[in-house]
């Protein structure tokens, strides 16, 4: 066995709850020690398993918490009060704009700047923005908090 952290500790320290959670506790350890920086060989050994199935678990859990963290801002999105469509073609820079008036009819309070929310915009929209266009259509929500979630359409 390696010197590794107490992964059980660990998970109890953040507060993991199986019952709860869209990942096992298996999937939990491997990615609780995965982004501590533990190579996957020494994870194995100290879970007693092969490398290719440490390999399998992160992967399968990065993609549960993908599919999660899509339900939460699809959620979010159908509770938010402000939520517009910008269409394809649209130049990036005029985005900002759109939602900030938006958010202003909505009496909606957006804590970004003008390049803060284009950053945003442009970081959890993908390959629908390329450059300064938007290449398919996207949602942008924003909640009563002033969360802006990010879809695309």
């Amino acid at each position: 066995m390696t010197d590794l952290p107490d992964v059980d500790a660990l998970l109890d320290e953040l507060g993991f709850d199986a019952d709860e959670s869209v990942l096992t506790r298996r999937q939990a350890q491997v990615l609780a020690l995965r982004e501590r920086g533990i190579a996957q060989q020494a994870i194995a050994d100290e879970l007693g398993t092969s490398r290719a199935n440490v390999s399998s678990v992160e992967s399968s859990a990065r993609e549960n918490v993908k599919k999660a963290t899509e339900t939460v801002a699809f959620a979010e999105a159908l509770q938010a009060p402000v939520r517009i469509t910008v269409e394809a073609r649209t130049d990036l820079y005029d985005v900002p704009g759109r939602v900030f008036t938006a958010c202003d009819e909505a009496d909606v309070k957006v804590n970004r700047t003008a390049p803060e929310l284009m950053k945003l915009v442009a970081d959890e929209a993908g390959d629908a923005i390329q450059g300064r266009e938007v290449k398919r259509d996207i949602i942008v929500g924003v909640t009563s908090e002033g969360r802006v979630r990010v879809r695309t359409a």
